[in-house]
């Protein structure tokens, strides 16, 4: 098969898609990964062969010019999604204009860079397949205009499946923005809205069961493989740790995309110079940190996670999903977009506590609860199962070879 790849140009989005792109390279299918031009090194260092389309546009400054701007989305879940686990706001007065907003002032402005140039590379090269992340429509356009079959690659709670399931449900007469923008295209390119131009023709997901919820859509569930970008492993961290080890991780967005951290990590590292353990803390601007802390700016998470008797994180997918890989409890302490729910999903499975409003006091007394209490271990220790139960990447290759046939509609 060729199978074309598609990504909004943020390092976290694209990390999720890596590990499935080599799979199908390993299993002998052409592979291009297509991205706005500023991003194609990102890709190469991947290992992948990039595909600059379009212009370059930025993401965060387009949010910029929605009400409150970039930090007013920092927590919580961005409108009109916010819908996803708030009971309150599932109704059409809050999902008519947000959706509509939403893809107006975000949706379409964010693909629209893009399309042309995707739509063109695609008709040439003839894709059979073509996986986009859910922020990147424009695949959905290119895989219909040159009837491909294509798929949503997850890499959050299906946070925009669950809405536009709820919106469906509720919508009545009302006129679809999705449908309305969608269609726009397929007059241009030739083809009918279809429903999974918003959702795929089938999801791909690597979050196991137990802390996924689904939206009643057809999901290929597979297994999650780390990966965080080049890097290569310290000489410190391939000798043992003379005491516990304990990961701190508050992610990239948090200096990359927004105005720092969320919490002031010199208190909670200041908190946790008492207790017995090592402290990895990865971060940057901190000055002088106390003696049991070893401050660095950056360290491979998959490399790290086996060595830790626990870990202390915002809770994004990829930081929670590493450390459970190894079955490591963790300390979450969320704040922005799913964050919260994957938390609390964490808690639910017994694998580590959900801390809202943390202070440096009860993120230590949280650390000394995962290292003191053998729930958590045991927790730890069934996560881990459920996630390897899961087939890997490699072993989806024959479906997605089936699902392919199944879905591709012609040139």
């Amino acid at each position: 098969m060729r199978v074309l790849l598609t990504t909004y140009p943020e390092k976290t989005f694209f990390y999720h898609l890596v590990p499935l792109a080599w799979a199908l390279r390993t299993a002998g299918h052409e592979v291009r990964v297509a991205c706005q031009p500023k991003f194609a090194p990102v890709v190469t260092q991947a290992g992948l062969t990039a595909v600059p389309v379009g212009s370059d546009r930025n993401f965060w400054r387009i949010t910029e010019t929605r009400a409150g701007g970039t930090e007013a989305m920092r927590e919580g879940i961005m409108p009109p999604y916010d819908a996803f686990d708030d009971v309150a706001k599932q109704n059409l007065g809050y999902l008519q204009p947000g959706l509509t907003e939403a893809v107006r002032g975000w949706h379409r402005v964010s693909n629209f860079p893009i399309v042309a140039d995707l739509v063109e590379f695609a008709r040439a090269w003839k894709p059979d397949l073509v996986v986009w992340e859910p922020l990147s429509q424009a695949g959905a356009i290119a895989a219909r205009a040159c009837g491909a079959a294509h798929a949503r690659m997850l890499w959050s709670i299906d946070l925009f499946g669950g809405v536009r399931d709820h919106y469906l449900r509720l919508r009545g007469d009302e006129p679809d923005p999705f449908e309305a923008w969608f269609s726009g295209y397929g007059r241009k390119y030739g083809f009918e809205f279809g429903e999974d131009m918003v959702t795929g023709d089938f999801t791909l997901d690597h979050l196991p069961g137990s802390l996924q919820i689904e939206a009643g859509l057809p999901y290929l569930r597979f297994q999650y493989v780390p990966y965080g970008g080049p890097a290569s492993v310290p000489d410190w961290l391939q000798r043992p740790s003379e005491r516990p080890r304990i990961a701190l991780t508050m992610g990239l967005s948090a200096t990359e995309i927004f105005g720092g951290y969320h919490l002031s990590l010199p208190d909670v590292l200041d908190a946790l110079s008492d207790v017995d353990v090592e402290v990895v803390a990865t971060a940057q601007g901190l000055g002088t940190v106390p003696a049991n802390v070893r401050l660095v700016s950056y360290v491979p998470l998959h490399a790290l996670a086996p060595t830790c008797a626990a870990a202390v994180h915002h809770g994004g997918l990829g930081t929670l999903a590493t450390f459970a890989r190894a079955g490591v409890p963790q300390l979450c302490v969320p704040h922005h977009l799913d964050e919260p729910i994957f938390a609390a999903g964490l808690a639910r499975a017994g694998a580590g506590i959900d801390l809202r409003s943390p202070t440096a006091d009860t993120i230590r007394e949280s650390v000394r609860r995962l290292l003191d209490d053998p729930s958590f271990t045991r927790g730890a220790a069934s996560l881990q199962s459920e996630m390897d139960t899961l087939p890997s990447p490699n072993d989806i290759v024959p479906d997605l070879e089936d699902l392919t046939a199944k879905f591709r509609r012609g040139s």
